[in-house]
């Protein structure tokens, strides 16, 4: 714990060192405002409203663990050359958050949570929250008000084009979400339960009606013990559950182990397939997407589940 300490303020360090000697991107000089996004949901929800007047940066690529995520000095100097900063916010990012409130003294810092009502989150404990919100799609279409309207403020001479994009974006994302219910609800009722590696997936659950599962935390810097693997073995084989499944962003040793004690008490569990949870696919392509990514998840959930 000493360490990350240690790190992160030689992170900020850094950071306020570059602070004082920044200049203007070439990015900024052609017109277009500079975004610089944590996640690759985020930096993908920032380039549908914003279009041909922005250029967006993600800082965290295919299946990288939001959770465990540390900044580095190349990251610190994509910051502090961004016009703007969207991060998720509700502790997804740890760390990195005290970074950006130290930034939004010097830029526009927004927390893509922020206009979400307390009482649509899920409260895990006393003033802390599940941060994975892109999985319930309605509530991602807050956070699309939400950097539809940073665009605007900071970059008022496009309104127009943000607020054609965002509508149309609003529309696509209406779409995903009868997409996602339709399909779950195709799923029989006693199989509706989806098991996987983190409890990423609550607002997924509560928002299509599917009884979640995880072997960890919601945050992955929690560790399994034997004692969870036990237990989720012994939930799968009274459930008779006959899939569960693996994530991108996480190893697969600890989805394994449980199978395996499934099998040595007499009962056959599958891997059902690898969700994204804490990052989309790789850039360019479909899964890269956040339309892609969830009607995957969808898509691969129910063909399990069926």
């Amino acid at each position: 714990m000493k360490f990350i300490w240690k790190s992160m303020a030689s992170v900020m360090f850094v950071f306020l060192l570059l602070v004082g000697c920044s200049t203007e991107t070439d990015n900024q000089t052609e017109g277009k405002l500079v975004v610089v996004a944590t996640t690759g949901m985020i930096g993908d929800l920032a380039q549908n409203i914003g279009g041909e007047h922005v250029e967006v940066t993600s800082l965290m690529g295919s299946g990288v663990d939001p959770h465990l995520y540390k900044a580095t000095q190349g990251d610190v100097k994509t910051l502090d050359g961004a016009d703007m900063i969207l991060y998720n916010g509700l502790h997804l990012e740890g760390k990195m958050e005290e970074i950006f409130e130290q930034m939004g003294e010097q830029k526009t810092t927004i927390a893509v949570s922020k206009d979400i009502a307390k009482e649509e989150l899920h409260e895990v404990k006393a003033g802390q929250y599940d941060p994975h919100i892109w999985f319930d799609v309605t509530l991602w279409m807050q956070a699309a008000d939400t950097v539809n309207e940073a665009l605007i403020k900071e970059d008022p001479a496009n309104k127009e084009s943000y607020q054609k994009n965002y509508e149309a974006y609003i529309e696509k994302l209406k779409e995903l979400h009868e997409y996602v219910q339709s399909e779950i609800n195709t799923i029989p009722e006693s199989q509706r339960v989806l098991v996987t590696a983190h409890d990423a997936f609550g607002y997924f659950g509560a928002a299509y009606g599917l009884e979640v599962k995880g072997l960890q935390g919601m945050n992955t810097v929690s560790e399994y013990g034997s004692k969870d693997v036990t237990d989720l073995r012994d939930y799968l084989v009274e459930k008779q559950i006959k899939a569960i499944f693996v994530e991108t962003s996480v190893p697969k040793k600890a989805i394994e182990a449980v199978i395996q004690g499934a099998e040595k008490q007499g009962h056959t569990v599958k891997i059902g397939g690898e969700l994204f949870s804490d990052a989309m696919g790789e850039k360019g392509t479909e899964k890269g997407t956040y339309l892609g990514m969830v009607r995957h998840n969808t898509d691969t959930i129910v063909n399990a589940l069926k």
